[in-house]
């Protein structure tokens, strides 16, 4: 069994989509770039399997961002995706934290946004507000708010592996609400073990055996860091020079960190010369 799997269905008999996601290496190296309490482990692996769902919903080709923000210990968690299904996160918190410990321990007052960043088009971002307990019933709210497609999300993650499960009626003009409601019950029965052992045609006969449901093929999903040297050089460039030339004569090196995948960069003298002397140059041409 693939552990890194997002599988898409429909009914045929209503007009109601699905996905469910299941995540465990993509996870795993999402978390090794820092030691994070157990409550920080939690809420990413739910975070990442929102935002390959959310991905897989909206039909975006381009980047999203899912990002959670707020006054409590957790100051910030956010996972970056795209519609290759390719994902990377990260948290920022403080003080210790009980590991059961909910969103809104968690969070304190804040907010949710959600940036969609389409290839061609124009860039969305939309906000909710972190009044429910769980981060799949802010997300059920957003959906309301923003697209008023009911909408029942559920979410798991234990340090190990993440999963997730998504249910929507179909845009359009069609009123299914009683269809929804009923598989929306059946749907909401799903259980974190079921989720984390099970192939997802064996989760989805459990949940809806009664139901007619078509199957699309499986998308792999997987962690994907966008960081690189030329990146982080092009970063320095946006710098004054001059305050460059002073960490460097304090240091003798200037170091760039990734925060999502605890890669560094290092520049030295000649190396910032050369970032420089390159951009005349490409000005120049220009």
């Amino acid at each position: 069994m693939s552990k890194d799997i997002l599988n898409r269905y429909l009914f045929d008999n209503a007009d109601v989509r699905g996905q469910v996601v299941q995540l465990e290496k993509s996870y795993q190296e999402v978390l090794s770039a820092h030691d994070y309490p157990m409550a920080i482990q939690t809420l990413l692996g739910e975070l990442m399997a929102a935002t390959s769902l959310l991905t897989a919903t909206l039909k975006l080709d381009g980047d999203i961002s899912v990002q959670v923000q707020g006054d409590g210990p957790v100051s910030l968690a956010v996972v970056n995706g795209n519609n290759l299904q390719q994902l990377r996160g990260v948290a920022r918190w403080n003080g210790e934290l009980a590991a059961d410990a909910n969103l809104t321990t968690l969070m304190g007052t804040g907010h949710m946004v959600i940036t969609l960043t389409p290839a061609n088009g124009e860039r969305y971002q939309g906000v909710v507000a972190l009044e429910r307990p769980t981060l799949a019933e802010c997300l059920e709210l957003y959906f309301d708010q923003s697209e008023q497609l009911p909408t029942a999300i559920r979410l798991f993650a234990n340090g190990k592996q993440a999963a997730g499960i998504l249910l929507q009626v179909l845009p359009g003009d069609s009123e299914n609400n009683q269809d929804f409601e009923h598989l929306e019950q059946l749907t909401n029965t799903v259980k974190a073990e079921e989720l984390f052992e099970l192939e997802a045609t064996e989760v989805l006969h459990r949940l809806y055996h009664q139901e007619e449901v078509r199957l699309f093929d499986p998308i792999d999903v997987t962690f994907r860091c966008t960081c690189s040297r030329e990146r982080s050089g092009q970063a320095l460039r946006t710098i004054p020079r001059e305050e460059l030339e002073t960490i460097l004569a304090e240091q003798g090196k200037i170091e760039m960190g990734c925060e999502f995948c605890n890669n560094n960069y290092s520049f030295d003298s000649i190396d910032i010369e050369a970032l420089f002397s390159n951009a005349l140059h490409s000005d120049v041409q220009q």
